[in-house]
This record gives structure tokens, C-alpha cells and sequence, in this order.
């Protein structure tokens, strides 16, 4: 993240400065947290069932 805050092209020695809005910033957080929550809450729930001297005699 840091690189694409300021960034060079090495030829010209011109950089440029990376800023967002901070709306946009909220809203990539958000649209990332819709999609993370429930693609984990199947795993996790299924690994809450599960019985724990099952899962590591398959392992």
C-alpha cells in the first residue's frame, strides 16, 4: 500500500501522489467486508461442529 502512495517511473523523476477519497476508501471496506463475512461464516461454523480428535485423525 505504502508503494502506491507516492510512486516514481524512475525515468522522468516525475512521482505522483495516490489519495482517495476517504468515501471511497469506506466504501471499498464495506463492499470487502459484505463479501468477506459470509464467505467465512460456512467455514467456521462447519469447523465449530466438527469433532476436534475427528479432524486431526484425518489429517
Amino acid at each position: 500500500m505504502a508503494a502506491l502512495l507516492v510512486s516514481s517511473d524512475g525515468a522522468s523523476g516525475s512521482a505522483f501522489a495516490f489519495a482517495p477519497a476517504p468515501t471511497q476508501l469506506a466504501g471499498v471496506a464495506l463492499v470487502g467486508l459484505a463479501a468477506g463475512v459470509p464467505a467465512g461464516l460456512r467455514p467456521a461454523r462447519r469447523a465449530a461442529r466438527m469433532d476436534v480428535l475427528r479432524a486431526i485423525a484425518t489429517e
